[in-house]
């Protein structure tokens, strides 16, 4: 297989259709190349002796050395033949800029599979066709068709389109950028965003990465996973045009036509990590900026400012972006009382007035950063008063370095205000031309936090069943495809809620009145009662009891007595039909929960307001499933409705533990059934705090996936996988299981840790490590289960539970190799173990097709060693009293 790896570090690249011609593209290409003394350029033309003084040879299996990149750069008609001979001749990888393919219809369509074809046969990577190419400033590497070169630097540009991403380089070397990287993907027909974000991830120059993306992103679950790994530590910044929505689309539930396009797509950036810009001004301004440990912990801004007017067009800002005014403290007030005229506004923005000196400025400041209620500061200077720009830009630096607070400054004007910025960025302190930009980068600075937050948080344990009866959900699914029977709902559709934990609505038929009142009494609220006594039925909701009674004129009366009796007892009276539109105060709110298919993301999860109000307000916001408690509370707090639950006009609030157990278990049942393709539960309704669906309609597909394929082939992103679940005895008669780890794990994988003894520790982690964080955990409890598998020992002591050991594999999948570690709590040594949990992940890492797994133990650890040996390891020496263990497993 090719390697990425000398492809973005070559040593030797050659150049197909070279030439010196001037104005041509293979020229401009050699040129660049040639730029770098480091490497070994071979020009490859048939028509030509030499190109610019540099031997020039008829194919790539002529040049005399091994080549680790080539550059493509012939007619579309010839590429798939120079592809198939770089095969051949072993090159490790190619960069095609021709165009002419796909784009230009079904010729190029066909010349593009031979492409593939070509690639497939030998196992080397490519990028394009029809692109841009790579630059590597910082390694001296311009292997692109673009003269001007950008500063060495720390961000790395990533896109798809050669035009725009043109554009968007020209800009950042206009603006005296650095990058790490400059890569243009064109077609994507193997190298695409995750391959390239998995590389940054090991690079050391790179510090965040700008992606600008128009398209499909290629290999989804690949960018997903890539994406999240990345973002744990480095910012992703992701500029997408906003495409014209389609709600055309075939639907056949509410979710179907809310979950499209770009509502999908920020979904996406949110559950990865990423940050999205919506203007191409932004991309660059933030992409420093986030890389700083100084991020808002809360949308809350002061805004300091020498000009009025200015602090309010900031203000306005603030809000139509989402963010919020600091509220300064009595404290603060007062100390600001004794720094600024007694004449001065008392609010935020701070006015401080057009004679204000560096004084007023630096005391404000100061007691900005120490009230509790700011999150941030923006320091407006404007070319008035006694202050300098020098001053003021020099007392700001001093005190942004004290603070963990973001402060972010707007010096506007012109020549007067450039030594202040100069100092600012000299000090790596974000400065910008106007305060709207400045505003704008403290909100993209506070998403960028939140969204690190939500990577970061560690779920709480919810009262969900994860292994609900499913099996006759299945037959119930396979049964309605055979009878063309794709619209679920009813009682079938109640089975799939009452099986996964959902509270429902029972459902009764009754004839008469008295009865509706004898069943409600008799089962307890919440039940559903059809009360059938006319021809004409018009559909009525009794929250409780939810009445299918006819419009006759003459049941009028025995309606009002129906709704005065129920009215004291049902927990929710709803009442709608064509001629009963009246409310009884009841039903306190009502929601909506679906699920959708997205072309590109799989099934995504939406929440929102629902009932008749559902299009009508829009509330809704949209999530990639799996979902654990902390995605489900984020699910909610991300509409409008979310404040109402908490409580609205006198009604109680829900109980929004009971929603997002709800939620949770939505998840798992949407996890559970590829089948689904779309579903709505609408409404959710909330009476006296506590939700209850009342109706639901499930879409299936016509079929159901081939045997074989994976489970979970709907998603893109893997769930817990249950598979591994497995119950064990220790040699003393333990009963242990053995499992998957999950976010919520924290606390039990805390209490390990911190019992072990220093050796222990030191034969794990090769130090013995004193201080272990809430990051730590993070990264050891919330993994990416595609990359990585964590499988704890687990056992109850009375009601406790106690986590005993640990066993973890990495996945290295370019190389088809994993990496995995043991560890076993000192109470527990000597009981079988260790061994059981190397024996369990060389299980995982077969099935994940893996052909070798190693681990690194201290020469010192007798005991694993002897072990390692028992299970068929290779042991071989390294320095500083290491040894490497490897298994071949194929």
């Amino acid at each position: 297989m090719g390697s990425m790896a000398r492809m973005f570090n070559p040593v030797t690249i050659a150049l197909v259709g070279a030439t010196d011609k001037d104005g041509a593209v293979g020229r401009t290409i050699i040129e660049n190349l040639a730029s770098s003394p480091k490497r070994r350029i071979f020009p490859v033309n048939p028509k030509r002796e030499t190109v610019l003084g540099i031997a020039c040879y008829k194919t790539i299996q002529d040049v005399p050395e091994h080549v680790d990149l080539a550059v493509i750069a012939v007619p579309a008609e010839e590429v798939p033949r120079c592809v198939d001979e770089c095969g051949m001749a072993g090159v490790e990888g190619a960069i095609i800029v021709s165009a002419g393919f796909r784009e230009v219809g079904p010729r190029g369509r066909e010349l593009e599979e031979q492409v593939v074809a070509a690639r497939k046969k030998h196992g080397m990577r490519i990028i394009g066709p029809n692109c841009l190419g790579i630059m590597r400033p910082n390694l001296d590497l311009n292997a692109t068709l673009i003269k001007d070169a950008p500063e060495k630097g720390h961000i790395a540009f990533i896109t798809e389109s050669e035009g725009f991403g043109r554009v968007l380089l020209d800009w950042g070397i206009s603006a005296g950028i650095g990058f790490s990287m400059f890569a243009s993907l064109g077609s994507m027909v193997d190298v695409d965003f995750g391959d390239l974000i998995d590389f940054l991830g090991e690079d050391p120059y790179t510090r965040s990465i700008i992606l600008y993306i128009e398209g499909p992103v290629g290999d989804v679950r690949r960018f997903i996973s890539a994406t999240k790994g990345f973002a744990r530590n480095k910012p992703i910044i992701v500029l997408r045009p906003q495409p014209t929505e389609d709600y055309s689309l075939p639907a056949k539930t509410h979710t179907g036509v809310m979950a499209v396009g770009e509502r999908v797509y920020n979904a996406v950036f949110k559950r990865i990590g990423a940050v999205r810009v919506r203007e191409a001004g932004d991309v660059f301004s933030i992409a420093g900026v986030l890389y700083s440990r100084r991020l808002p912990k809360g949308p809350r801004l002061l805004i300091i400012t020498n000009a009025g007017g200015i602090g309010v067009m900031a203000t306005h800002t603030l809000r139509e972006f989402g963010g919020e005014l600091a509220v300064l403290s009595r404290e603060s007030l007062e100390a600001l009382d004794s720094v600024l005229p007694s004449f001065w506004n008392r609010a935020n923005p701070v006015n401080l007035l057009r004679d204000a000196d560096v004084g007023r400025f630096t005391r404000s400041i100061e007691i900005g950063l120490q009230d509790p209620g700011v999150d941030g500061l923006l320091v407006i200077c404007t070319p008035q008063g006694a202050a300098t720009s020098e001053e003021v830009a020099r007392a700001v630096s001093e005190m942004a370095e004290r603070t963990e607070k973001p402060v972010i400054t707007s010096f506007m004007g012109g020549r007067e205000t450039l030594p202040g910025k100069e100092i600012l960025r000299g000090r790596s302190l974000p400065t910008y031309d106007t305060p709207e930009e400045a505003v704008k980068t403290y909100l993209y600075m506070y998403r960028y936090e939140r969204n690190l937050q939500l990577l970061h948080e560690t779920p709480s344990e919810l009262a969900v069943d994860h292994a609900p009866p499913k099996n006759n959900l299945k037959s119930l699914i396979i049964r309605a495809q055979k009878e063309d029977r794709l619209v679920l709902t009813g009682e079938d559709g109640e089975r799939f809620l009452a099986n996964y934990g959902i509270p429902t609505v029972r459902t009764y038929v009754v004839q008469t009145v008295e009865e509706a009142l004898y069943r409600a009494r008799l089962i307890g609220y919440p039940v559903v009662l059809k009360v059938l006594s006319a021809d004409v039925i018009d559909r009525i909701d009794v929250g409780g009891v939810m009445t299918d009674i006819s419009t006759d004129e003459e049941l009028g009366f025995e309606f009002d007595r129906l709704r005065n009796r129920v009215k004291e007892n049902a927990p929710a009276v709803r009442m709608t039909g064509m001629s009963l539109q009246r409310m009884v105060e009841k039903i306190d709110y009502e929601l909506i929960l679906g699920a959708k298919k997205d072309a590109q993301f799989g099934t995504v999860i939406v929440f929102g307001m629902g009932g008749v109000g559902v299009h009508i307000f829009n509330d809704f916001s949209v999530a990639l499933p799996p979902l654990n408690q902390t995605l489900a509370r984020r699910l909610m707090e991300e509409t409008r409705v979310y404040k109402i639950l908490q409580g609205y006009r006198g009604k109680p609030p829900a109980d929004l533990r009971q929603l997002e157990e709800i939620i949770v278990a939505f998840s798992n049942m949407i996890v559970d059934f590829p089948e689904i393709a779309e579903m709505d539960i609408n409404p959710v309704v909330v009476s006296n705090g506590k939700a209850y669906a009342l109706d639901a309609r499930i879409v299936l597909e016509p079929t159901s996936p081939p045997e074989g394929s994976s489970p979970y082939s709907h998603l893109v992103i893997t769930p817990y996988p249950t598979r591994y679940i497995m119950h064990w005895t220790l040699v003393d008669g333990t009963e242990v299981v053995l499992r998957p780890i999950r976010p919520e794990d924290e606390p039990l994988e805390h209490e390990m840790l911190t019992t072990l003894s220093e050796e222990t520790l030191r034969t794990r982690f090769f130090q013995a490590i004193r201080n272990i964080t809430h990051e730590m955990h993070v990264r050891f409890c919330n993994i990416d289960y595609d990359r990585e598998i964590a499988i704890v020992a687990e056992i109850r002591e009375g009601e406790r539970k106690r986590f005993i050991g640990m066993g973890r594999l990495i996945v290295e999948s370019s190389l088809k190799r994993g990496e995995y570690a043991v560890l076993v709590h000192d109470d527990f040594h000597g009981k079988g173990l260790g061994y059981k949990l190397i024996d369990v992940l060389i299980g995982i890492a077969q099935d994940k097709g893996l052909e070798e797994f190693f681990g690194y133990v201290q020469a010192g650890n007798s005991k694993m060693l002897r072990v390692c040996k028992r299970l068929g390891f290779t042991v071989q020496p390294f320095p500083d009293h290491i040894n490497k263990v490897t298994l071949m497993l194929k």
